[in-house]
Formats: C-alpha cells, sequence, structure tokens
C-alpha cells in the first residue's frame, strides 16, 4: 500500500572526495612510548602569544581555524599563516619564536597536535641568554615590496 508520496532517495556518501590534505610532512623523529595531544589556543586582538620556546618531546602539527598568526621559527623568516593554513615545526631543539596574532582587529584561533615523549616536557620556554647566544639563527624578515 502506498500513500502516493514519492520513494526515499537513497542518501550517496561523499567521504571518498570529503577530505583536502592541507598538509603532508614526514617528521624528522616521532619518540618511542609517545602520545599526541591536540588543543585549540585563542589569542585576542593583537596578542603576542607564547614568549620563545620549544617543544622538546616531539614535532607539532597546526591549522589556523580563524584569523592570521604570525609564525616564526628559527632558521626561517618570519610569516603569517591565514585562515585555513597548515603549519608546523620539527620539535626538539628548534626555537618557535612567534605564534602570535598578527592582527589587532580580530581574533587568533589555531589548532595543534603534538607529539610528546612521556620523558619530555610538553614545552619548555627559551630564556634570554640562549636567544642572545642563538641570534645568529634567526632570520630576519622579508622587506616588503
Amino acid at each position: 500500500m502506498t500513500d502516493g508520496s514519492p520513494a526515499p532517495t537513497a542518501r550517496k556518501s561523499t567521504w571518498e572526495t570529503a577530505f583536502t590534505v592541507v598538509q603532508e610532512v614526514t617528521p624528522p623523529f616521532v619518540p618511542a612510548g609517545a602520545h599526541a595531544m591536540t588543543v585549540v589556543i585563542a589569542y585576542p586582538p593583537g596578542d603576542r602569544g607564547a614568549p620563545p620556546h620549544r617543544h622538546p618531546g616531539g614535532p607539532a602539527f597546526g591549522y589556523v581555524i580563524e584569523g592570521e598568526m604570525l609564525f616564526e621559527l628559527e632558521g626561517e623568516p618570519p610569516r603569517v599563516i591565514g585562515a585555513g593554513e597548515a603549519f608546523w615545526e620539527p620539535g626538539g631543539d628548534v626555537i618557535h619564536y612567534s605564534d602570535g596574532n598578527h592582527r589587532d582587529d580580530v581574533g587568533l584561533r589555531f589548532v595543534v597536535t603534538m607529539i610528546c615523549d612521556p620523558n619530555q616536557p610538553m614545552l619548555t620556554l627559551v630564556d634570554d641568554a640562549e636567544l642572545l647566544a642563538r641570534a645568529d639563527r634567526r632570520v630576519p624578515s622579508e622587506p616588503k615590496a
């Protein structure tokens, strides 16, 4: 018996095309026994972010959800990473100088997944003496055209 309404349409899955690769890298190391931690970080407009630091326990992989991040990693020039863009850092001894909000008018939100060696802190701050001793490893900003 039918009530005259059309038969339900089968929903077609799009899982094969539903994803977009935003970053693919080979990390320099993943410590034995490591675990992963994913965090969301939100900075208000103009916030400078975390002070210079490193992730001694392993690499970190991130994605900007909203706003723009001023990203500076030891050995690379500073760059702006916008919403929808990914970034990563190798961890270990490399200094992460900046993850601050590049904008004064909007907030910044980004997600980071860190690989963490259980025998190392997830993040360590870098003191002024070490920054001075490693100043030659810092790449200056590109001049604006």
